[in-house]
């Protein structure tokens, strides 16, 4: 029997889908806006009050992951909507709620482009959330790195040691840069003051 996404363990999602980074791709920026017109014409800026493109493919002088990582902005009052969920259910996202922890309040999560036959697919991460939920500080971090480019080389020189450190353990690749973003935010913070 065919494996969906939702039975994928830890160790699936490690072999099937390892840490690559490749060079800046300029079309990127056109993948997410095209995606973004499709999100919008299907929920409608009613629902949709805010959309960025973030993450690494949002950087152009840096390498990255070749996903395209968005953040919506929703109502507190249609976090967890079951409309929401069918309407990407309907764009082929899948799904996920992420718990709350460490400082983040839980918030919905929607992956599309992860096949399960190795056929390579554009990748997109979708972050949805109210404004106040933390997962927002990364929209800061991406215009931080945008504009201070010795800061955006550091943030890759270490992902490239990451993934290679971590090409098959995806939360360890993630927790190797926590410390680095919480950093680059405070300084964010602290020049904001």
């Amino acid at each position: 029997m065919k494996k969906s996404i939702y039975d994928l363990t830890k160790e699936d999602w490690n072999t099937l889908f390892p840490i690559a980074l490749v060079d800046h791709n300029p079309e990127w920026k056109t993948i997410y806006k095209q995606e973004e017109k499709r999100i919008i014409d299907q929920l409608g800026t009613n629902v949709i009050l805010q959309i960025e493109h973030f993450g690494s493919t949002s950087i152009p002088s840096i390498k990255a992951k070749p996903y395209i990582d968005i953040i919506i902005e929703i109502s507190k009052e249609l976090l967890f909507d079951d409309s929401i969920i069918q309407s990407f259910d309907a764009l082929g996202y899948v799904y996920f709620m992420v718990p709350e922890r460490e400082g983040i309040d839980a918030y919905m999560s929607f992956g599309k482009g992860y096949n399960l036959d190795g056929e390579k697919e554009q990748i997109y991460h979708i972050h949805m959330c109210p404004k106040d939920n933390y997962m927002w500080q990364q929209v800061d971090f991406r215009d931080y790195l945008n504009t201070n480019i010795d800061r955006a080389k550091a943030y890759e020189d270490l992902k490239i040691t990451s993934a290679s450190k971590f090409k098959n353990d995806r939360g360890g690749y993630v927790l190797s840069k926590t410390d680095f973003v919480n950093d680059t935010l405070e300084m964010i913070h602290t020049k904001k003051i």
